[in-house]
Parts: C-alpha cells; sequence; structure tokens
C-alpha cells in the first residue's frame, strides 16, 4: 500500500486529503503546525469512509516524524498573499515556511517524491528542490494542470459541449505570465482554433489567466480549493500508479525550451519516479517572448534568495 502525505490542513490540504482517500490511493498523513487541526478533520474523513464507502487510513499529526517512508509528499503550507503583502513579502514568508517543510521531507522522507502547491509556485518548487536536495526530476509542482482544467472548463462554457472531450494545454509560470495554447488544444481531437475565431479564444486565454484571481474577487476572503485539489490529485494518481500521463507541470529545465536551472511549467510525462521526460512543443514567437519575459523574472528572483 502506498503512503501519501499532505503537508498542510487548510482548504487545499484537507480537501486533496478528501479526493486521495475517496480514490483510495494509499494510507494518508495530514500534517499542520496547528495543534488539532489535522487531528479533527481526519478524523471527520475517516467517519465520511463509512458513508462513502471507502477504507484509507487517514492520520492527522503535528509531528513530522508520521511522514517517514512516504512514497509521495505534497506541499500545501505556506500563507495565501493578503491585501497590502507584496509579491517580495509573500516569497520571503513562505520561503522561510518551506525550507523548514523541506528539511523535514529529507529527514524523515528521503526517498519520496515531492510535489509542492504553495505559491509563488515557480519560486517555491526551487526552493523545495534546493532544501530537500532531492534530485530535480523527484521534485515538481502543480500548476499547469490547474490552469489547463480552467481553460477547458471556459471553452467547454463558450461551445457548450462536455468539459470531458476538451484537452488543453497551459504552459508557463503559474501567474500572470502563463501561456494557454490554443493550437495545442483540442475538442475530441479538432483543433480549437477550428471552432472558434481568434478574438473568443483571445478572451478565453484572458479569463484563464486571471481564472484564480477571478475566484478570490468573488470569494473576498481565500482563494480556490476545489479545482486546486482536483488537480494535485491528478499528478498524485500519475505517480502512484505509475501511469506516465502526459501533464503540464512545474518541472526543472536544463536546457529545455532555452532555459536552464529554473523550474517552469512545460509537459511532461510523469510516473512512479516524478518527472520521467519533459517534451517541447513548437511555440509561435509571441508565445516564445512571454515565456522569456516569465522565465527572466522567475530567474531575477531565484537569484535573489538565500536558501
Amino acid at each position: 500500500m502506498a503512503k501519501i502525505s499532505v503537508i498542510g490542513a487548510g482548504n487545499v490540504g484537507a480537501t486533496t486529503v478528501q479526493r486521495l482517500a475517496e480514490l483510495e490511493l494509499g494510507d494518508i498523513v495530514m500534517t499542520d503546525v496547528v495543534e488539532g487541526l489535522p487531528q479533527g478533520k481526519a478524523l471527520d474523513l475517516m467517519q465520511a469512509g463509512a458513508i462513502k464507502g471507502y477504507d484509507t487510513s487517514i492520520l492527522g499529526s503535528n509531528d513530522y516524524a508520521d511522514i517517514a517512508d512516504s512514497d509521495l509528499v505534497i506541499i500545501t503550507a505556506g500563507i495565501a498573499r493578503k491585501p497590502g503583502m507584496t509579491r517580495e513579502d509573500l516569497i520571503k514568508t513562505n520561503s522561510k515556511i518551506i525550507v523548514e517543510v523541506s528539511k523535514n521531507i529529507a529527514k524523515y522522507a528521503p526517498e519520496s517524491i515531492v510535489m509542492n502547491i504553495t505559491n509563488p509556485l515557480d519560486i517555491i518548487t526551487y526552493v523545495a528542490m534546493k532544501s530537500t536536495g532531492f534530485e530535480t526530476k523527484k521534485v515538481f509542482g502543480m500548476s499547469g494542470v490547474l490552469d489547463a482544467g480552467r481553460f477547458a472548463s471556459f471553452i467547454a462554457e463558450e461551445l457548450k459541449c462536455s468539459k470531458k472531450d476538451v484537452q488543453a494545454m497551459v504552459i508557463g509560470g503559474h501567474g500572470d505570465l502563463m501561456v494557454p495554447l490554443p493550437q495545442y488544444t483540442t475538442v475530441s481531437g479538432i483543433p480549437l482554433t477550428d471552432l472558434l475565431s481568434e478574438d473568443k479564444i483571445s478572451r478565453l486565454v484572458e479569463r484563464t489567466v486571471n481564472g484564480g484571481a477571478e475566484i478570490v474577487e468573488l470569494l473576498k476572503q481565500g482563494s480556490a480549493f476545489y479545482a486546486p485539489s482536483s488537480a494535485i490529485v491528478s499528478m498524485a494518481e500519475a505517480v502512484i500508479k505509475d501511469t506516465k500521463r502526459v501533464l503540464p507541470a512545474c518541472a526543472y529545465l536544463e536546457g529545455h525550451y532555452g532555459q536552464e536551472g529554473i523550474y517552469f511549467g512545460v509537459p511532461v510525462k510523469l510516473g512512479a519516479s516524478g518527472v520521467e521526460e519533459i517534451l517541447e512543443l513548437k511555440l509561435d514567437q509571441g508565445q516564445q517572448e512571454i515565456l522569456r519575459k516569465s522565465s527572466e523574472t522567475i530567474r531575477k528572483v531565484i537569484s535573489q534568495l538565500e536558501i
């Protein structure tokens, strides 16, 4: 039986545990620094199993030692950006948190695969890799699956078709400089560019880029967690079941897409050993320029980090 640990028992972490449990992907440990929080949510989820019909073991804990021998560790710890907080403040705070989390992962689960969810995603995934000391392929971030899911949802709404038939692709940094790729997006194999006008596609691309911010604005407090947790679990299943799925992920680039030494959203083959292959796509000039600007922003921040 596989063992999956989720660090952080907030909305994203707890909903991820719920989805993992319902799929019975393995025994689960949910940790948090707040005493009682992971224990209470774990107990609630265990009781739900009797109703939903799953037998998954779920342990809530404040002790990192309980993540020992995990096959997969999912990091959702950290804070969300608050009103008045600069991006630099967020990076500083979450980097400090993730360094501590990562050192404990290295101590108690040195053979694990690590998936980071904490923002700023591309930067924090780099921090996790450096702080664990793990091979780069064993540490990756979740971004593109969520962004592609949002793009696909908007496309299905526009076309009034089933979401099941839309296959979307989004790469690049997780944030304002992500790059939805209409030329690699299809509806039951039909290119999106054959189904919608350029103006309509541009509008859907813009909404996708602002997808997370749109939810934050509507909620007033907090951010998305239903779609993020769904994206996390689709990637977790690929690792635990070694399915070799091709999914967009925040992966370490070593010359791919003309980039070196940064984490960036690209299509990868995901399996039991983590990122097993990076796939390079042909991009138009505009898309290449956005990727270049995005990578420059990430590289500048990384150069200023103290890890």
